[in-house]
């Protein structure tokens, strides 16, 4: 029964566990772990852009009243602080109040936030001028609709679930195939 499981247990944590590093990953040197291309990914259920260019890298979320902003040195992943950042979307520009305490860039325009709340792709372009540095990184930000938002998240506990259910089947047909009486080596039957 040992190996029985051991084996239940083994596709237990395979399932558990996450196969790919998301965009704007990092091992554990630094190196990003995704490739050439900016992502778009959804953590917490919040619209998020994750982007860079050779300069920065940029992690942006669409919170309720703000637009917030994280941005680091691609190459060192060190936090950019107290740089001049400013968004664009659609014709509507903002400019971001950095807070020295958290190291957020934070975007209130009424404006800008009530035509990117929009359920739908919205692109966005950060231009970012930090000392003699200066660059634009652009990304999509992806903002589902309401009636829907929670339907993704919930995906991946059924597929846990199902997993699990799968792992108890098979421990269960394993463990009924085993005769009822302990075998003993050499003994007939």
């Amino acid at each position: 029964m040992k190996p029985l499981v051991r084996l239940a247990s083994f596709l237990l944590l395979t399932l558990a566990l996450p196969l790919h590093a998301a965009p704007g990953a990092h091992g554990p040197n630094g190196e990003h772990l995704d490739g050439p291309a900016a992502g778009v990914a959804v953590s917490d259920g919040r619209p998020r852009i994750e982007a860079f260019t050779e300069l920065f890298e940029l992690v942006a979320h669409l919170e309720q009243g703000a637009l917030t902003a994280m941005i680091n040195v691609y190459e060192t992943n060190a936090p950019v602080d107290g740089a001049e950042v400013e968004v664009e979307s659609d014709g509507l520009t903002s400019t971001a109040e950095f807070n020295a305490t958290t190291g957020v860039y934070r975007f209130a325009d009424p404006a800008l936030l009530a035509s990117i709340s929009r359920p739908g792709k919205h692109s966005l372009a950060f231009t970012v001028t930090a000392g003699d540095e200066f660059d634009i990184v652009a990304g999509a930000l992806d903002v589902a609709d309401d009636s829907h938002a929670h339907a993704s998240g919930g995906l991946r506990w059924w597929l846990l679930a199902l997993g699990l259910v799968v792992v108890a089947v098979v421990v269960l047909f394993f463990l009924r195939r085993r005769p009822i009486g302990a075998r003993v080596p050499g003994a007939r039957r």
